[in-house]
């Protein structure tokens, strides 16, 4: 009989101590989709292939980024995920980095969320060499939308 209970016992404690890990996954999200100023985005930290990926949308382009074209840093006030959009004529380049907030989905599978983005034009290190001044040009874009957990 004590062995049949202390069977039922440590299968019981298994299961309990299994939902608390499962609660906690879910609890970070892994898919933004954000809008604004005729700008919208899609980031997921990974995806069926393990790979991040982003997508980029303007009134000129739509751009698909995936694994080392993403960078990601986390920093002070939260993960800053940046791509280069295209290089200039004076071999300079685009860049646009995404400032993804903290977000503790609780029990929720989802949030809405309030962000920047920000769009970066760099000169050609040619260029500054040989000018004094301001190198790198931002223009700061509000964007609001969702981030999730979800099963990739």
């Amino acid at each position: 009989m004590r062995t049949k209970n202390l069977v039922s016992s440590l299968t019981l404690g298994m299961v309990l101590t299994a939902i608390p890990t499962y609660a906690l996954a879910a609890q970070t999200p892994d898919l933004y989709q954000l809008q604004g100023q005729n700008v919208n985005v899609t980031y997921s930290t990974t995806s069926f292939d393990g790979k991040p990926r982003l997508r980029y949308q303007d009134q000129q382009r739509t751009l698909d980024f995936v694994g080392d074209q993403i960078r990601s840093q986390e920093v002070e006030i939260g993960t800053l995920v940046t791509v280069t959009l295209y290089k200039t004529r004076n071999n300079g380049y685009v860049t646009f980095s995404l400032l993804l907030p903290p977000v503790n989905l609780g029990q929720s599978n989802e949030s809405k969320i309030v962000t920047k983005g920000i769009t970066t034009v760099s000169d050609s290190p040619k260029i500054y060499e040989s000018k004094q001044g301001q190198t790198k040009f931002y223009t700061i874009i509000p964007l609001s939308g969702t981030a999730q957990f979800v099963f990739f």
